[in-house]
């Protein structure tokens, strides 16, 4: 019985996206053992995933869990994550390891000097090389997320208001950067006035109650109020769901949800698009493509570096509201 330890530390989306790899090691190759090294904070991203074995966790320091990681003497590490912390547990464990490329150089050629050499390659299939010596092949049914059943339905999550359709907003990002202003999401939730839940953590309730006060009762600000695995379920129902490039837009992937994801400093060729490989015709990308500037990062800033966030600003919400309509009233 082969067994496999697969790492990838951080963060929510890049954790979701590993979930096909997940899949297809337990599924494809005979007999397999999986298990899962992520941070602390990250447990319940994977947590109910069935696909898993056991989920191993680190605070961030190694020394506790090498010695308890060298016991289970796996048979292959599977790096997702391909960094420092990554390399000295492949040299601890001394076993077969296969590492994602994460194009660095390449990555720094767009960012630097606008040079476009990554693979049009989504970052799913990119993981994927690192099991394809095994014989794994894309099953081509996307991304995986779970929640077990103490997660409340939305009949008790959401007021009575909400409970015959609403879509998502996710309007919160790591980085500013990445965020959609809140004057163009107040013009885009009044443009459809159609029941609106905001999703985020207590980060963002701030910026959500200045949404809600501006456009009423068709929204409900549910930032802060929940748990990730909530306001998965939340999404999980939802018609549709508008997001900035962040890791609740690719928990809506795996729910296979209407997604029109809103880009900003970062840019659909870093490969992190919404994965839906059955229902791509679901998603949708909007960008400020004449923006010369980005992308900017490869991640994002406290603020626009140029001072004028044309990458944003720019965007017309036009395009949003057109395509949200269409979902809407599919």
């Amino acid at each position: 019985m082969p067994k496999f330890l697969v790492i990838r530390f951080s963060s929510i989306g890049d954790i979701v996206l590993t979930s096909p790899v997940l899949r297809m090691l337990k599924q494809q190759v005979p007999g397999a053992e999986v298990h899962f090294l992520t941070k602390q904070s990250f447990q319940s991203v994977v947590a109910n995933n069935p696909f898993i074995d056991k989920v191993w966790t680190t605070d961030g320091s190694l020394k506790d869990v090498i010695p308890q990681l060298k016991a289970e003497k796996f048979d292959e590490i599977i790096d997702l994550h391909s960094n420092l912390r990554t390399w000295r547990i492949k040299q601890a464990l001394k076993v077969k390891s296969s590492s994602f490329n994460k194009l660095n150089f390449e990555k720094w050629l767009l960012v630097n000097l606008k040079m476009n050499r990554l693979p049009a390659t989504h970052i799913v299939n990119r993981y994927l090389k690192t099991v394809e010596h095994l014989g794994v092949l894309n099953d081509g049914e996307g991304l995986n997320f779970y929640f077990d059943d103490t997660v409340l339905s939305n009949d008790k999550l959401l007021p009575a208001t909400f409970h015959t359709g609403y879509w998502v907003a996710v309007i919160g990002a790591n980085h500013a950067t990445k965020r959609f202003p809140t004057n163009k999401w107040i013009e885009v939730i009044k443009q459809l006035n159609f029941p609106v839940v905001i999703v985020g953590d207590k980060n963002d309730a701030v910026v959500a109650s200045e949404i809600e006060n501006a456009c009423g009762d068709i929204v409900y600000n549910a930032c802060g109020k929940y748990s990730l695995l909530q306001s998965a379920a939340i999404v999980s129902q939802a018609k549709m769901v508008i997001s900035n490039d962040t890791g609740m837009m690719h928990i809506a992937s795996a729910f296979n949800r209407n997604i029109i994801s809103v880009w900003g400093n970062t840019v659909p060729a870093f490969g992190m698009t919404p994965y839906m490989p059955e229902n791509y015709s679901n998603s949708i990308i909007v960008e400020a493509k004449d923006v010369n500037c980005r992308p900017c990062s490869k991640i994002g800033f406290a603020k626009c570096p140029k001072g004028h966030f044309d990458c944003m600003n720019k965007i017309d919400v036009s395009e949003i509201t057109v395509a949200a309509n269409r979902f809407l009233n599919k």
